[in-house]
């Protein structure tokens, strides 16, 4: 027997316990993992307090990253004692997650853990850096340069926001970044590498089809009328990487942007993302993230602590990373 947290409807309310189930009870996979660490991301803070319609078939347990140690393999690639990390594939939503002890899982799901890192490292990363590295080498891939000019950030403070300021100050971008708690979240991010705190208000007034143009590039996290207004903002042949819906799913913006300026609008999802990419990701994380990132912006939870940070996050209160120790 171990723990999980188990997820159940009743009367169309999500209710979270911890409780007590067998091997027998996991999901069908090729190997079972000792699951040492998750993480708390937005997406599970959703699912958690039932605010998103994340979940759809109960019980669940959700989570959907998880680090641990291989138990049981019936797939050559890996073997027992093994580390591996996973992130997304719809774990956590439509397959058993990693808020559990263990974990059965297709291989096909898994990366091994990069050296450098022990799994509460790769989940102080998780889906959020993962997809913050996916972000950054979109606008890479899109030729903005440090020398292009500033990067904004929205959601700075945020899991994917924190790691993003990160990732482009190291490899030497100049960072703006967009938090609306200044107060509480300046001194971080500025130590994260932000060269300049905006307040989230002054993206908050509807945009304008074409406003200043600011930015070379940017990370958004929130969409809706944040992102109408970092449209508006950008500078000629610049790249937005959109990946978040933090501020709502909507886009109110036009097609200015797009065809007078040359923006491109890259979406980006970590979810499918192939496993090929994955691996270099991971890799790149390793190499780019500094020891100082590990030393800050994360709090480290119980699981049976879980549901309160999830009502947390959901509402803008949780700053950095949060880790979850099985």
């Amino acid at each position: 027997m171990f723990n999980a947290l188990i997820l159940n409807q009743e009367e169309k309310r999500t209710i979270a316990s911890v409780e007590q189930i067998d091997e027998a009870q996991l999901p069908q996979g090729d190997v079972l993992i000792d699951v040492d660490y998750s993480s708390l991301n937005y997406k599970d803070g959703l699912a958690i307090t039932g605010k998103g319609k994340i979940i759809r078939n109960f019980p669940m347990v959700p989570g959907i990253d998880m680090a641990g140690t291989v138990a049981h393999s019936d797939d050559e690639r890996y073997q027992v004692g093994d580390k591996v990390v996973l992130t997304g594939w719809g774990v956590g939503e439509n397959h058993w997650g990693g808020m559990a002890q263990r974990a059965r899982l297709k291989a096909d799901w898994l990366v091994p853990l990069p050296k450098g890192i022990d799994s509460k490292k790769a989940m102080m990363v998780g889906t959020a850096g993962f997809t913050a590295m996916l972000c950054v080498q979109a606008l890479i891939d899109a030729d903005v340069k440090p020398e292009s000019g500033e990067i904004l950030v929205t959601g700075a403070s945020g899991g994917v926001g924190s790691v993003a300021v990160t990732l482009l100050a190291t490899l030497g971008y100049k960072v703006a970044a967009v938090t609306g708690r200044i107060e509480q979240n300046g001194p971080l991010l500025e130590k994260l590498g932000a060269s300049r705190i905006i307040d989230r208000v002054e993206f908050e007034e509807p945009a304008r089809p074409l406003e200043k143009q600011v930015w070379a590039g940017a990370v958004d996290t929130v969409g809706s009328k944040v992102l109408a207004k970092v449209l508006a903002q950008m500078d000629y042949n610049s790249a937005v990487a959109a990946c978040g819906l933090a501020g709502g799913f909507d886009l109110p913006t036009t097609v200015m942007p797009f065809i007078l300026r040359n923006v491109r609008l890259q979406g980006v999802d970590s979810v499918m993302c192939p496993t090929e990419k994955r691996i270099a990701a991971w890799e790149k994380l390793v190499e780019l993230l500094p020891d100082s990132y590990f030393e800050q912006a994360c709090t480290e939870v119980a699981l049976a602590d879980a549901p309160k940070y999830a009502e947390d996050i959901t509402n803008g209160q949780v700053t950095g990373r949060v880790v979850i120790k099985l």
